[in-house]
């Protein structure tokens, strides 16, 4: 399947909307749920609207949760702690093969290759490289789905995404 290209303008909005944190939202360890994406540098190759193509997913690469397993009973706040193999964690910006970002998403699949993660209070943007965070989840079921990214937040689609559903306790 071909990727889909995104037109320059829509890429621009799409970063300049990743820009809208405000510094209350960082915290200064890799446990942070809200990215200010105002300290990244974003590959400037969009701006001329050269967008690079979205890079292969090298082989046997894969991306899991190292703590939390699937049909497990936990408590809120959860700590959720994202691993990789064959890929590396990288921040947001550059477009670089063998690299990306996780998204966490809540009470949500893995979306297809290509298409641009969005970004809202179910869709968890980690682009300044964090791999564990803490979440706060209601009491009941939920599915947590890791998706991966490259740095212009294409999902890598299903072949670097993983879910597992959870209870959360009273």
């Amino acid at each position: 399947m071909k990727p889909k290209l995104i037109p320059a303008a829509a890429l621009i909005c799409l970063l300049a909307a990743c820009n809208n944190s405000t510094d209350s939202d960082k915290k200064t360890d890799d446990t942070t749920v809200k990215v200010n994406h105002d300290d990244m540098h974003h590959d400037m190759t969009a701006a001329t609207g050269n967008i690079p193509a979205l890079p292969a997913v090298p082989e046997g690469a894969k991306v899991f949760f190292k703590n939390i397993k699937d049909g497990a009973t936990i408590s809120s706040p959860v700590k959720v702690e994202m691993g990789v193999e064959v890929v590396r964690v990288d921040t947001a910006g550059p477009v670089v093969a063998g690299s990306g970002h996780h998204h966490l998403f809540i009470d949500g699949a893995g979306i297809a290759p290509g298409e641009v993660i969005p970004k809202d209070s179910t869709h968890l943007h980690f682009g300044k490289g964090q791999t564990q965070t803490e979440v706060k989840l209601t009491p009941g079921k939920h599915t947590l789905t890791l998706q991966f990214a490259d740095g212009l937040h294409r999902s890598y689609g299903p072949a670097l995404s993983s879910s597992v559903t959870v209870t959360v306790k009273k």
